[in-house]
């Protein structure tokens, strides 16, 4: 090769190279994943609406939603990396994830909503109080926050575990039990609880007033609460909005719900979200006290395989 043609090489080469360098590179889109159940009420409204889209978008951020049956799946996911975010959970699912080893961090929680869940018995029953459940048969589902109700009511009533008969059903199974005498007294929660109330001869026995505040938390991996604060940040704000716009339009509300939970009658949707909070705020490390009676009551009752101390999760703040 010439010399000449040599250096004109050399110069095409340089021009391409600096051409290339004052390109700006496409900018990668980050994806979000959210795992959540039918009854994640207000993110299956940030869902159907696109709000939360809509906002991570702004942030190159593409959401993907991940539907799971209940929360300790939700939770598994969590913990193997599945996922990046939990919508709400009962109280007692971070209990269980922490007795598992789970990294997790709580990031939000709606404030205590002790009426959405009760133990209800048939209109006609002689049980009258909590005493009078000894002997009988109650279907509960293990280790939901009703679980926690259980076990609480029984110790406000001189009761232990061995005093009763449970039955371990699902929501569909308990009411199932329930409606056709096959157990003295089902604990549910909402909207199961509105349902049975609407629609069967009921009466509640008592629900978690006094007993179980029933806080629904919000849940990350402690390594993506680190490293992607401003999501959060985010995800947080759209909660606090939602949850305001629900409580300002219930039966709005109800009717977007009434669809994505089964046709569910909206006058029965309407009548569970009131009596949820609905009011999304931060986690204070010092708010975990009734996870830690929760853990305690759990481990003392043999469900859970080591005791646990709720305040070795991870809270996230905003910085």
């Amino acid at each position: 090769m010439s010399k000449k043609n040599s250096t004109s090489s050399k110069l095409i080469a340089i021009s391409i190279a600096v051409g290339l360098l004052a390109t700006p590179l496409a900018h990668a889109t980050e994806q979000l994943r959210i795992g959540y159940q039918k009854s994640s009420t207000l993110i299956s409204l940030l869902k159907s609406q696109g709000t939360l889209d809509k906002a991570l978008a702004d942030q190159d951020i593409q959401v993907s939603w991940h539907e799971f049956p209940n929360g300790q799946p939700l939770l598994e996911a969590l913990n193997v990396g599945n996922i990046d975010l939990s919508a709400d959970v009962a109280d007692t699912v971070p209990v269980f994830a922490q007795a598992a080893g789970a990294d997790l961090a709580y990031f939000a929680q709606e404030a205590p909503s002790p009426s959405a869940q009760a133990i209800i018995v048939r209109k006609d029953s002689q049980i009258k109080t909590l005493a009078d459940l000894k002997g009988k048969k109650i279907a509960v589902t293990k280790a939901a926050g009703v679980h926690y109700l259980l076990i609480a009511a029984l110790q406000q009533a001189g009761l232990k575990f061995s005093d009763i008969e449970t039955a371990y059903l699902t929501p569909a199974d308990g009411r199932a039990a329930f409606e056709n005498n096959r157990v003295d007294a089902w604990i549910t929660w909402e909207p199961f609880l509105s349902g049975a109330e609407q629609q069967l001869p009921t009466r509640i026995l008592a629900d978690g007033k006094g007993l179980a505040s029933y806080q629904r938390y919000y849940l990350t991996s402690a390594t993506f609460a680190e490293s992607h604060p401003q999501v959060l940040q985010t995800v947080l704000t759209e909660l606090v909005k939602t949850g305001d716009w629900l409580r300002a339009n219930p039966r709005q509300a109800a009717e977007i719900l009434s669809p994505l939970w089964g046709n569910l009658d909206p006058a029965i949707v309407e009548q569970a979200n009131a009596k949820r909070s609905y009011e999304v705020r931060l986690v204070q490390p010092n708010s975990l006290s009734e996870q830690q009676k929760i853990a305690d009551a759990f481990f003392a009752a043999h469900l859970l395989p080591t005791s646990v101390n709720a305040r070795d999760a991870s809270v996230w703040s905003p910085q």
